[in-house]
């Protein structure tokens, strides 16, 4: 079917980019929107341009990512987080459209000691957390035959990202210190993207939440080394406890995502973290 009509909500962001840039060699028609085309969290807004718009899918990459900020900005928080994923699960009823929404890491507490699957009981312990599951519950609630793909420590070429944090202050500083005791897999953007086309064209639909982010765990710590190796900053790193480095918002100690499912059900195909960051790290470069 290459007639598919595709809907990207909050496609100015790292993933809302990667994803229509991928889009655009397929042929498929591919509507792009940001705030500033489409205000998800109006609900009327939402329900007459998705109405008339007939898409086939809707892809939400939007959402409310500064964590510090929403533990001080609960209300903008559960507004895109949370209201506007219900507004889009109303509206894709009418229109019979199905919805791929992504979700985060931060819906555990990150006390496990082994990968989370898709059935583990969320316990979020921030406000981005708490909001981003409470739209998840929403679209299920409204829309059950939609897809929910949960990710963790996304970066890009585009945006603003741990990657591209480094490597700046990497220029900047003789050193830095960044913290050891949180443990994850990070995930480049436009290999999400790229599953969540996978995911589009395959000839099943399977409603339900995935887990996506590139294969391999490490913390932080070791995130920044590989990237000032690989670009070849030169500037030193020392390892840190999260408790010597305060945020407002709680990060989840382990958030290390079991992505057996996405890999059976879709067929999905999973680089290394490190792979995808070498290709990250030479596109900043040009």
């Amino acid at each position: 079917m290459n007639s598919k009509k595709i809907l990207i909500t909050g496609a100015h962001g790292q993933l809302g980019s990667a994803l229509s840039s991928l889009l655009q060699s397929t042929p498929y028609n591919v509507v792009c929107t940001d705030y500033d085309s489409l205000d998800i969290t109006n609900s009327e807004a939402v329900e007459s341009f998705i109405g008339e718009g007939k898409f086939d899918y809707i892809v939400n990459c939007a959402a409310y990512t500064q964590v510090d900020r929403a533990e001080e900005d609960a209300d903008n928080s559960d507004l895109l987080n949370h209201i506007a994923v219900a507004n889009i699960a109303k509206a894709s009823l009418n229109c019979g459209g199905r919805v791929i929404h992504i979700s985060t890491d931060y819906v555990f507490d990150g006390n496990h000691f082994v990968p989370y699957v898709e059935s583990d009981e969320p316990a979020p312990r921030s406000v981005y957390g708490s909001t981003k599951l409470a739209g998840e519950r929403d679209l299920f609630d409204i829309a059950p035959d939609s897809i929910v793909v949960r990710t963790a420590w996304l970066y890009s070429a585009t945006g603003n990202n741990f990657v591209k944090t480094m490597l700046r202050l990497g220029k900047e500083k003789d050193s830095i210190r960044v913290v050891y005791d949180q443990i994850g897999s990070p995930t480049y953007a436009p290999d999400l993207a790229s599953a969540i086309l996978t995911i589009i064209e395959s000839e099943t639909w399977v409603p339900g939440v995935y887990h996506f982010t590139n294969e391999g765990v490490i913390s932080w710590y070791d995130f920044a080394k590989a990237i000032f190796r690989i670009s070849g900053v030169h500037c030193e790193v020392s390892p840190i406890l999260s408790s010597e480095y305060k945020t407002l918002a709680v990060r989840p100690h382990y958030s290390v995502l079991d992505k057996s499912k996405i890999k059976s059900v879709f067929g999905v195909n999973i680089p290394y973290w490190e792979d995808s960051l070498q290709l990250c790290i030479k596109l900043l470069n040009k």
